[in-house]
């Protein structure tokens, strides 16, 4: 009996693994899931794609975003001071005069973006600190609308805090029973410290009682005294909900002394909480009130990687009051982390891409559909180079992006040729050596 054609078959694949070393393969694609992996197949195919070595990966993960914000940079105003809080402030102008079409062509605008250069999951938070949830609504029909090629999942963030008005503790719970992913929260702008408190334990419970994800603002501030992370330890080991964890930012255990830092340290190994960096914002808007030396303010992502934590990287922000800048190249986020985190080990780099990869797919809950393995969907990206270090090191171009057994999107790297005739390029018709993608 005649074997039916595969969708897609990718030959000559330099195929990455999170801790093994590349494998040399074909890659079979059956409809929406990859229906094989071999050093070599000779099944027939609809379309061959030949890779001529270049890495093949699964695509990035997109830990950290706010889309319903993302675009919105200089709008009503620009952020001088960069810092944190003039961030909010300008936000909460900008949130007043909201729509649904606002919000979702924004947010659709940027997943293209994120998508054309290799992201198909992502973990975005909405405000929920608006009576009309407006940024909620817009992000879960925005969650539906994309779901044929790209995996968003939606946390209920209060902007302004659980308690930081009457009405957020009911808002934040509607946004749940709206259909959010994850529940999420602000400690360290809560009013007080009594109030930061009480709202991870709020958080916690209605995770318990919807069924949902946690991913918490947790000490995005240069204070060492803001230490919510410990009560997020605490919550996590008494729960057993650890690994449905995530604490975000988490900037000020930067600031800590080394004796409660390795205090707290001690318990991290107690849960598999995951912990998600944002090291492009935080570079920007950590260590503002320093003279010199200026803190670099993210968090410690070195230590936490040599523990055994799950830690992912997010871009957090692109265009927005609180950063004006970025692609939503996942790339850039974790180059940012090799410099900041002074991760410039070949394996420190390694676990800086596995940080946009794996490692996220594993703090979004989403590992049984992830990944590059006979059986799973068929999520996969090309990139114009030989190895992880090459890639980083380049920024390499995403050649090819496959979602759900689909390209979806593809681009040609540039290409740049030496004009100049010297005695060592004697003529500006120059061989293929001097072209370099």
């Amino acid at each position: 009996m005649t074997q039916p054609p595969a969708r897609l078959l990718l030959r000559n694949c330099c195929l990455l693994h999170p801790t093994e070393p590349p494998q040399q393969v074909d890659i079979a694609i059956d409809g929406d899931r990859i229906g094989a992996i071999a050093p070599h197949l000779d099944e027939p195919a609809e379309v061959e794609l030949n890779v001529r070595g270049q890495i093949v990966s699964p695509p990035f993960v997109e830990s950290h975003i706010h889309l319903d914000s993302a675009l919105t940079v200089g709008e009503p105003r620009w952020n001088e001071s960069g810092t944190l809080f003039e961030g909010i402030d300008i936000w909460r102008e900008r949130k007043q005069t909201l729509t649904l079409a606002d919000v979702k062509e924004r947010a659709i605008a940027t997943l293209k973006q994120q998508a054309m250069q290799g992201v198909l999951f992502v973990r975005t938070h909405a405000d929920v600190s608006e009576q009309t949830l407006t940024a909620l609504q817009g992000l879960l029909e925005v969650r539906d609308a994309v779901r044929d090629w790209i995996t968003v999942q939606v946390v209920a963030f209060p902007q302004d805090g659980v308690y930081g008005s009457p009405k957020n503790e009911e808002l934040l719970e509607e946004a749940l029973r709206l259909g959010a992913d994850a529940v999420g929260g602000i400690p360290h702008y809560e009013l007080t410290r009594e109030d930061g408190v009480r709202s991870v334990h709020r958080i916690f419970e209605l995770a318990a009682q919807y069924d949902r994800l946690i991913d918490i603002h947790c000490d995005e501030i240069d204070d060492d005294q803001a230490r919510f992370l410990e009560v997020m330890v605490a919550c996590a080991i008494r729960s057993g909900m650890g690994s449905r964890v995530a604490a975000s930012h988490t900037t000020a255990f930067h600031s800590y002394n080394n004796a409660y830092a390795f205090k707290l340290m001690g318990f991290l190994q107690r849960t598999d909480i995951n912990f998600i960096a944002n090291p492009l914002i935080n570079i920007t808007l950590q260590g503002r009130s320093d003279t010199y030396p200026k803190r670099r303010g993210v968090t410690r992502v070195k230590e936490l990687w040599q523990q055994g934590q799950n830690v992912s990287l997010g871009h957090d922000c692109v265009q927005d009051p609180w950063y004006g800048l970025g692609t939503g190249n996942m790339l850039d986020v974790a180059s940012m982390a090799i410099h900041v985190c002074q991760m410039t080990g070949s394996a420190e780099m390694d676990a800086c891409y596995n940080m946009v990869t794996w490692n996220g797919a594993k703090t979004l809950q989403v590992e049984d559909r992830y990944g590059i393995e006979v059986g799973k969907p068929a999520n996969l990206v090309v990139l114009d180079a030989d190895s992880r270090y090459d890639a980083l090191r380049r920024r390499a171009t995403v050649r090819h992006v496959i979602s759900q057994g689909r390209l979806i999107a593809q681009t040609e790297p540039p290409r740049s040729q030496w004009m100049v005739a010297d005695e060592s390029t004697p003529a500006l018709n120059m061989p293929s050596i001097l072209m370099q993608p």
